[in-house]
């Protein structure tokens, strides 16, 4: 009998660690942003579009908009047991072309409180092209409010 009270505790200890190790938070990345020193090797003005597909890849999206621009997209996002995924952190490279297909700018866009910030930028210009693209990638995350739904 004193043996079975010991697989028996045993048994309930393991249970015990699968249940919380089972709700440990798991931080995943989708997608793909190329590193800053990849980015240095294209030159706005001087590169075309498959010069820069040679330096950092084929893109994840591009505008579609007279094919204006790369959009390079990587995301972080945290699950948790049972609740909704939720994104942590966003970057998004945008490297836009003028129409003879060659770089006209390239800048790279964060996530924080939702709203699209400015990180870097290569060539400043008066007004970018497709930042309604960009907007459009980050949604209304972080504009929903729990307590506005329940009415308090």
């Amino acid at each position: 009998m004193h043996g079975i009270g010991k697989v028996l505790k045993a048994g309930v200890v393991v249970v015990a660690l699968m249940s919380v190790t089972g709700c440990a938070a798991k931080i995943r990345t989708h997608g793909y942003v190329p590193p800053e020193e990849d980015l240095q090797q294209i030159t706005p003005g001087v590169d075309t579009r498959a010069t820069v597909e040679d330096v950092v890849g084929v893109p994840n999206a591009s505008g579609v908009l007279n094919n204006s621009g790369y959009y390079y997209i990587e995301s972080q996002v945290r699950h948790f047991a049972w609740q909704r995924p939720k994104v942590t952190d966003r970057q998004i490279v945008a490297i836009t072309f003028d129409d003879a297909g060659v770089v006209d700018n390239i800048v790279t866009y964060g996530l924080e409180d939702g709203r699209v910030v400015p990180l870097t930028r290569r060539v400043t210009k008066t007004s970018d092209g497709d930042i309604s693209f960009i907007r459009k990638l980050f949604g209304n995350i972080g504009g929903i409010n729990l307590g506005n739904m329940l009415g308090q």
